[in-house]
């Protein structure tokens, strides 16, 4: 009997238990934590001069600080300063050294001077690598196997310092790209910038070897390479807390770069710490555990399972922001003005493998938002809510804030002007003829209904240029910035032009009715496309097969994995293709040269996929690299786009929308592709999520009823045959003599 009550214990305690959904410890969703989630894999690279890549960023930009960064409100973004004092404008020299009067001419430009002051006062995370014993000797700089032990984070040290942040930590970290070391994916960049990089990557090539002479080359461990013994031309601290970074040329550019975490400081004590023996070994690295002056810092790291950032207690704190559109207002974006962020203390990520869980997650309440750095889930969200009206009301009802906005970004369909049919030609007669026949399949390819009413949750608006809205230079959106060549103003409505139109283009092409007008034969033309033909891709093929179609036109898909795809690209063999583009910075140079010629990316391998060469677009394009924001820009600008828009190297394809998820307990949620320290803006209201996931998610309880009873019938069936079997074994033999008598 002791065993049935047991059983029956157990059995309600299982059922019981079963009623609690919530996948975070008790009491966790009281605290003011900030849950998302992730979904692949861990982020590759946390150290900020390797890190490029979107699931990266949403620790690199919570933990790092650059000099500059992004108000949060402001559209088209603004530069405001991080750890700088101001935002600064460069001086120039001449090729002789003089300094030069302001705005000079740009070919008189030798050098762009940036000298930047930087905040005092600002002090790293707590980390075991500042840690110093009483003689002023730093506690963990030399280590060894046996002391490191099976640590494998720094929070497992006894004891954790700080310092704080000087300007020779900036340096250090522009030192860093030059280091053979370290994985650093926009070296070529800046070393064609930073004066004297270059040249400084060879001088630790040739300090590296030495080091490591006599060495095996297998060996993880090796000896520290401590940057600070070189001097790099273009970078040095003037003082304590003055930077100076030296151009070549004019590039205003560069102001983008330093709000990036490739140009986020490094203390040299993080570099050496990590570069002792064992620490690759168990997992400690900057790639896994950051040093930074950042809101937040790292302080859990379980691979491909969770992360977590705590409020970094030495931070200083800032004021939210106070400036914004009447939009934000009216959204409630203003209604923190002047509090001090960030606002949680904790940032919980965890993995979520399936989009369908993820989901589920969210609208159970048990996410915050779905993940900090993804803009579709507030697309596919609205979706959901315009294809079904339980589905709205459900969203609704529980007050799922959607925020959506198109941003900086871009996916177009490209032609290669290495073709001979869709290109550029040879002769003047074949340019005129090839053009007319992208102007036509330009105006054929209705990128508003396809994005805007099919393939909603890959929406966005449709695109008359390479420039989206928010960068200056974009007329996106207004009627004067149309494309006369594939849409037209009609009772002052911006409307794509008539399919007849792109016949008759297309007829003066040379291909009356989709035929060629010499031979007869139809035309029939390639659509390279990288990935493989699953049933999530090809309603997208297929609607784009129906708009060739629309001029009698055949167009053939040529599916490969994505790696094939992208060599056929850098061979310059594919002839009609889709691509994207997410901006590094917001400025339209970052645009316009995915159609600089010297950018082409079958003879320089850049990011000119179409291989587009106009000697005229070239040469205001280099005009451009060196014009600030202004009316010349602007005027520029405009030649550069009415060039494009006539010679049609794209389909312009469309601008994707931007929409974040949020739960009605998150607060100053707005979407933005450049603000990626989007975190220590978020207020998150404990007790509201508490409710609601209480409400949301309330047990039903006749199904465990039921199996309660079915467990008590269980026990008393188990009970009834269990005495049964007791009764039969008390009878005496001469009982069950008597009863096998009867039986005969």
């Amino acid at each position: 009997m002791n065993r049935l009550r047991c059983f029956g214990f157990a059995l309600m305690a299982a059922l019981l238990t079963g009623c609690n959904n919530n996948p975070y410890p008790a009491g966790a969703t009281s605290e003011n934590t900030l849950f998302n989630s992730f979904d692949g894999r861990s982020p590759r690279y946390l150290d900020p001069t390797s890190s490029y890549s979107n699931n990266e960023a949403v620790y690199t930009f919570q933990i790092y600080e650059p000099l500059y960064g992004y108000h949060y409100l402001k559209r088209p973004y603004e530069l405001v300063p991080k750890t700088a004092l101001a935002v600064v404008q460069p001086y120039y020299l001449a090729k002789d050294g003089k300094r030069l009067p302001e705005n000079p001419p740009a070919d008189t430009i030798a050098q762009s001077v940036y000298e930047i002051s930087i905040t005092p006062g600002i002090l790293f995370a707590p980390h075991p690598a500042f840690a110093k014993d009483a003689q002023g000797y730093y506690l963990y700089h030399q280590l060894t196997r046996e002391e490191l032990g099976e640590k494998r984070s720094p929070w497992e040290f006894e004891n954790l310092d700080t310092r704080e942040l000087v300007a020779e930590d900036y340096v250090y970290a522009l030192k860093r790209h030059a280091s053979p070391r370290v994985a650093a994916p926009v070296f070529g960049v800046f070393s064609e910038y930073v004066i004297g990089l270059k040249e400084y990557g060879k001088t630790l090539r040739d300090a590296n070897q030495q080091l490591l002479k006599g060495l095996p080359d297998t060996l993880r461990d090796k000896p520290f390479l401590d940057l600070r013994k070189y001097e790099l031309a273009g970078a040095e601290a003037i003082d304590k807390y003055t930077l100076r970074i030296r151009i070549k040329g004019k590039y205003p550019q560069w102001k983008y770069w330093m709000a990036m975490p490739f140009v986020a400081p490094m203390p040299w004590e993080a570099d050496a710490f990590y570069a002792q023996p064992g620490m690759s070994d168990n997992g400690l690295s900057l790639n896994q555990w950051p040093v930074g002056t950042g809101p937040f810092m790292m302080t859990e790291y379980v691979q491909d399972r969770r992360h977590v950032m705590q409020r970094n207690p030495h931070f200083r704190g800032e004021d939210y922001p106070c400036a914004g559109s009447a939009e934000d207002e009216k959204a409630g974006l203003l209604a923190d003005c002047g509090q001090r962020i960030p606002f949680v203390d904790t940032i919980v990520s965890s993995i979520e493998k399936e989009a369908v869980p993820q989901k589920e997650k969210f609208k159970q309440g048990y996410l915050d938002v779905p993940e900090i750095e993804q803009t579709s889930w507030g697309v596919a969200l609205r979706v959901d809510m315009e294809d079904s009206e339980d589905v709205r009301r459900l969203y609704e009802q529980r007050g799922f804030k959607l925020p959506q906005t198109t941003d900086i970004s871009s996916s177009y369909l490209g032609f290669n002007w290495l073709d001979p049919v869709v290109g550029q030609g040879d002769t003047p007669a074949q340019q005129a003829k090839n053009r007319k026949l992208r102007q036509a399949l330009s105006i054929a390819i209705d990128w508003e209904e396809g994005y805007t009413s099919i393939f909603r949750s890959r929406g966005g608006e449709a695109a008359h240029g390479p420039l989206p809205a928010g960068l200056f230079g974009s007329r996106h959106g207004t009627v004067e910035g149309h494309n006369p060549v594939t849409h037209k103003v009609v009772d002052g409505v911006v409307v794509r032009r008539s399919v007849a139109e792109a016949k008759q283009l297309l007829a003066e092409a040379g291909y009356p009715n989709g035929r060629d007008a010499v031979s007869g034969k139809p035309l029939v033309l390639n659509y390279d496309f990288g990935s493989a033909l699953t049933p999530d891709v090809k309603p997208g093929l297929d609607w784009m097969v129906k708009q060739f179609a629309k001029l009698g036109v055949q167009l053939e898909v040529r599916a490969t994995d994505y790696n094939q795809f992208q060599d056929k690209m850098k061979k310059g063999q594919q002839q009609i293709f889709t691509w994207g583009w997410l901006a590094d910075y917001p400025d339209a140079e970052n645009f316009l040269f995915l159609l600089y010629g010297p950018n082409a990316k079958a003879k320089f391998d850049g990011e000119n996929a179409s291989n587009y060469e106009n000697p005229e677009y070239d040469r205001l394009y280099r005009r451009l690299q060196t014009l600030d924001d202004g009316p010349d820009k602007q005027r520029l600008i405009d030649k550069m786009v009415t060039l494009l828009r006539h010679d049609a190297p794209w389909a312009w394809g469309y601008f994707p929308y931007a929409a974040l998820a949020f739960q009605p307990w998150v607060y100053n949620g707005k979407p933005g592709l450049m603000i990626r320290d989007m975190a220590k803006y978020y207020r998150v209201d404990p007790a509201l999520r508490v409710q609601k996931q209480a409400e949301w998610n309330r047990p039903v309880w006749w199904p465990v009823l039921l199996l309660l009873g079915l467990g008590v019938v269980l026990v008393a069936l188990t009970r009834r045959s269990y005495s049964a079997r007791e009764r039969a074994t008390a009878r005496s033999p001469i009982d069950q003599a008597k009863a096998q008598v009867v039986q005969r």
